[in-house]
């Protein structure tokens, strides 16, 4: 498969968000670049080339919150010329238990306001998405403050993992397509 590929983390920008669960999908993407280094590309997004199984990858974290992830991603889309069968959102899921990990193309947005923005700016939901699980709040806790808070002790123990996990169901959907990634993963 030669055609790039463009791999969006979504999470936001800033150490005060950067181990939090709503930044799991920038924490991949940093996964996925560990022999790479990040630069700041034009499109308002920090990006890394890497190579999947012979394809050209451009890992991708947008500068701006993830409420504005979508004119990021399409900017950068359109300056590598990605079509939307090439576009892998990775992002965190309360609808899914924490160390859960689907992947599926299209799709609503759940109320995830990067993927609702991401969509708007493409005209569509018909892009890839590695869901990645950190579940719901216990107690009363309001879903918007739980996924701007870090993950607790108990979780951080499985957190590597998962992360590295997280990179693989990229991989494998590069490598082999969606049928085999959600087999391994979902």
């Amino acid at each position: 498969m030669a055609d790039r590929w463009l791999v969006f983390g979504l999470g936001n920008p800033g150490d005060q968000y950067a181990k939090t669960r709503h930044n799991i999908g920038q924490m991949v993407v940093n996964y996925l670049a560990s022999n790479s280094k990040f630069t700041a590309h034009k499109s308002r997004t920090e990006i890394a080339d890497i190579r999947i199984a012979g394809a050209s990858v451009s890992l991708a974290k947008s500068k701006l919150y993830m409420n504005e992830s979508g004119a990021p991603c399409k900017a950068l889309a359109d300056f590598y010329k990605v079509s939307v069968d090439n576009l892998i959102v990775i992002h965190d899921e309360l609808d899914l238990p924490f160390n859960t990990i689907r992947v599926k193309q299209g799709g609503g947005d759940n109320g995830h306001n990067g993927l609702k923005d991401i969509t708007m700016h493409f005209g569509g939901a018909n892009y890839y998405r590695v869901r990645m699980g950190i579940g719901r709040p216990a107690g009363p806790q309001d879903p918007a403050d739980y996924v701007l808070k870090p993950f607790a002790s108990t979780e951080k123990k499985e957190l590597e993992d998962f992360i590295a996990r997280g990179a693989q169901a990229v991989e494998r959907l590069i490598e082999s397509g969606l049928m085999q990634a959600q087999q391994e993963f979902n």
